[in-house]
């Protein structure tokens, strides 16, 4: 289990290393099994400009189980809401290691609906 962890947090590093490298803003992606986390974070990544996750009061309202791709799809279409909010259109995607594939798929297609760039 551990060495799965380890083999994604190196994936990971690439790609935040490249985003770096780029100067673009983040967009962040965590998962676990009950929940799912996006946030946006600043170019020199000091600073986070929106989050939003299936932990918060107002997407649990809407959705029975956090671990799914319907919770998933919720997330995203929040995040892309809160970044028009805040001013922003374009991201870098950070899948932090995890496969483009099932919840973060979700996560992603749903925050492009909802007007983000990426």
């Amino acid at each position: 289990m551990a060495d799965k962890n380890i083999s994604r947090l190196r994936r990971a590093q690439q790609t935040r290393l490249k985003i770096r490298e780029i100067g673009a803003v983040r967009l962040t992606v965590h998962r676990s099994n009950s929940h799912i986390y996006a946030q946006i974070t600043s170019s020199t990544g000091d600073k986070v400009l929106a989050a939003a996750s299936t932990a918060e009061k107002e997407v649990r309202a809407q959705i029975k189980n956090g671990g799914n791709r319907k919770a998933a799809e919720a997330v995203g279409a929040r995040i892309a809401q809160k970044a028009k909010q805040a001013g922003i259109e374009r991201v870098a995607f950070d899948r932090a290691g995890y496969r483009y594939h099932g919840r973060v798929k979700a996560l992603a297609e749903a925050a492009r609906a909802g007007g983000l760039k990426f």
